[in-house]
């Protein structure tokens, strides 16, 4: 997406960090380089206003449900096993998925490998 208009901050490079920018994970000079783009540019604008609605939106709606305690823990369980695991020198791959968490781990020298599944 382009404006077709000269800025100092591309269309591209703002849209590329626009989500950085909504969840306020940029640092301050590349927020307020933003800011100016959205001052220069409206279809730049009309596309952070409708993803900060979207975002809002999923908030609203999305927002009051409670990760499942059970689900909390294998979670953190994996990822402290995953942890131990690189300390040792294992390679580690983990795959989260709305189902579950898939952890594969295959040893130091690639001989052997496991695989443990938390739904």
């Amino acid at each position: 997406m382009s404006c077709g208009d000269p800025h100092e901050t591309e269309c591209g490079e703002v849209l590329d960090h626009l989500y950085e920018f909504l969840d306020n994970e940029m640092p301050e000079g590349d927020c307020a380089k933003l800011r100016v783009h959205f001052d220069e540019c409206s279809p730049c604008l009309e596309k952070y206003g409708l993803e900060q609605a979207i975002k809002a939106l999923i908030k609203r709606s999305c927002g009051c449900d409670d990760t499942p305690s059970d689900l909390r823990s294998k979670v953190l369980a994996r990822i402290d096993s995953i942890r131990a695991g690189q300390r040792a020198g294992d390679d580690s791959v983990v795959e989260v998925t709305a189902v579950g968490v898939e952890m594969t781990v295959e040893g130091a020298a690639g001989h052997g490998s496991a695989v443990a599944t938390a739904e």
